[in-house]
């Protein structure tokens, strides 16, 4: 993978290209994470395909670019950045909060995307309660008191009996929170909070799509997730047996080998 920086959205943007392949997959990480969330798992991807990962803006080494990142400002951020790669098409792969990232793309720029994988997350919008769960960890960070969400995002992702064989990749996310910059933990969360139901949006594309889900996902539960999958017959869903909300950690070859049989049409 061959880092650099492509400036888009009026910031200069951390990437990685795999430069190769004739199909191209853009690898949207999640909240409090950032590109390097994606290392163990490329290998498995890049002999067959193209591969972009980026610091979506407000985490990794990527600046905010606004006081709210809407999803849909950060689809237009990528927008900018493909075009400035000078690439036409790609399978967006979106795992948490870059699966909605990535639905606001299929939305507004639905001729430059050959597929949409939704990682462990959700076309739904906010509950309530989740809304509420976000302005609270806003003020945390406000109060200067990130140290808390490390204690326990990442540990919360991995299903309890994979956390002990994990333990090495849970440190790594910890670092990662603490790396993430105060400013895009607190843009990031408003524009969670203000984002839409995507459900109808997804039924009436015309875009290729596909949810891989964890069986034991402590953030999106089997029954929420067969809600939604009621509502879209149009995706195809390949679940994991042993994973949480960390799958293509958790279960890397069986993530790999879903993604890529979407990809390549195998």
């Amino acid at each position: 993978m061959k880092e650099s920086f492509v400036m888009a959205g009026g910031t200069s943007l951390h990437v990685a290209d795999s430069q190769r392949g004739d199909k191209c997959v853009l690898l949207l990480h999640g909240y409090l994470e950032s590109l390097y969330v994606w290392d163990d798992f490329l290998p498995l991807l890049t002999p067959k395909t193209r591969v972009i990962t980026v610091d979506i803006p407000g985490h990794g080494i990527t600046d905010a670019v606004a006081e709210v990142h809407s999803m849909e400002l950060m689809a237009d951020v990528l927008r900018e950045m493909l075009d400035a790669m000078g690439v036409e098409r790609v399978t967006i792969v979106g795992h948490s909060m870059g699966g909605y990232v990535a639905l606001a793309f299929c939305e507004k720029y639905p001729e430059r995307l050959d597929g949409l994988v939704l990682l462990s997350s959700t076309p739904n919008a906010d509950t309530e309660q989740k809304a509420e769960n976000r302005r609270r960890e806003i003020e945390l960070v406000r109060a200067g008191k990130k140290d808390m969400l490390a204690k326990v995002a990442p540990e919360a992702g991995f299903a309890v009996q994979n956390r002990k064989r994990m333990r090495d990749y849970i440190e790594d996310l910890t670092e990662q929170v603490y790396m993430t910059d105060e400013d895009g933990i607190v843009a990031l969360l408003e524009g969670m909070i203000m984002r839409k139901d995507q459900n109808e949006m997804l039924r009436q594309s015309a875009v290729r799509q596909l949810f891989i889900l964890g069986k034991l996902d402590n953030y999106i539960s089997v029954e929420a997730a067969e809600a939604f999958i009621e509502k879209n017959p149009q995706a195809k869903v390949v679940w994991l047996e042993n994973s949480g909300h960390m799958g293509f950690i958790e279960e890397p070859q069986a993530c790999a080998d879903a993604l890529l049989g979407f990809v390549l049409g195998e």
